[in-house]
């Protein structure tokens, strides 16, 4: 099994909750299944472009026009895309470390999809027989882990949370409606008396995600 863990938070790890909240999640993988090969990247070391002109026409104008071929700045502005599109589609599961940031994902985070979830790179259009579009998924990513961390706390489905919506809706557009969150939410001290408990709620849901996930791995690996 392949584990590509994107984190997104520039804080070290003692400052950052969604950070501890990984280390717990990796370690406990690790632990309890060691044979499972995972890359970690961290987008403050590697980090996306925006999507310029050149990188929009370059992904996806051959989508529009199967004969066109991308100008040199063109291929160029689509390096990081190529890149990451393989470390993608070679994976088996994504993990997604990220803060809450107004009350959605960090700009980072939103750049490295914008480069990642592109035609011809991890899904294709194709047609279906009533004329209707078909997303074809170029990967095998069949799960998706969230470790986020807010400052507020929210209920599921407050109106304010625009980042675990988000990330249903981007990755269950290219084939995976497997998502699990493990959120450490009212982690503003001043406000939240319990906010460590919460911080150990969540760890405690990362943890047993990971001992799921290398459960699950074994049978592949024996």
């Amino acid at each position: 099994m392949n584990v590509l863990h994107i984190c997104a938070n520039p804080k070290p790890a003692e400052q950052s909750v969604s950070k501890q909240l990984s280390i717990a999640f990796i370690s406990t993988l690790i632990e309890k299944n060691p044979d499972i090969e995972i890359n970690n990247v961290d987008l403050y070391q590697d980090p996306p472009p925006f999507m310029s002109y050149a990188g929009f026409r370059g992904l996806w104008q051959p989508v529009f026009d199967p004969t066109y071929k991308p100008a040199k700045d063109e291929v160029k502005a689509t390096e990081y895309a190529t890149r990451h599109a393989e470390m993608f589609n070679a994976a088996d599961v994504l993990v997604l470390t990220m803060p809450m940031w107004n009350f959605g994902p960090p700009a980072i985070m939103k750049a490295w999809i914008d480069q990642v979830l592109t035609p011809g790179k991890t899904f294709e259009f194709g047609l279906t027989e009533a004329g209707g579009i078909d997303i074809r998924p170029l990967h095998k990513v069949r799960r998706v882990i969230l470790l986020v961390s807010s400052g507020g706390s929210y209920t599921e489905g407050d109106p304010r949370d625009a980042l675990t919506p988000m990330i249903r809706s981007l990755f269950g557009f290219i084939g995976i409606q497997d998502v699990t969150i493990a959120w450490a939410d009212g982690q503003t001290a001043l406000l939240y008396g319990d906010h460590e408990e919460r911080k150990q709620t969540a760890i405690d849901a990362a943890t047993e995600t990971a001992e799921d996930i290398a459960a699950e791995a074994e049978p592949a690996q024996a």
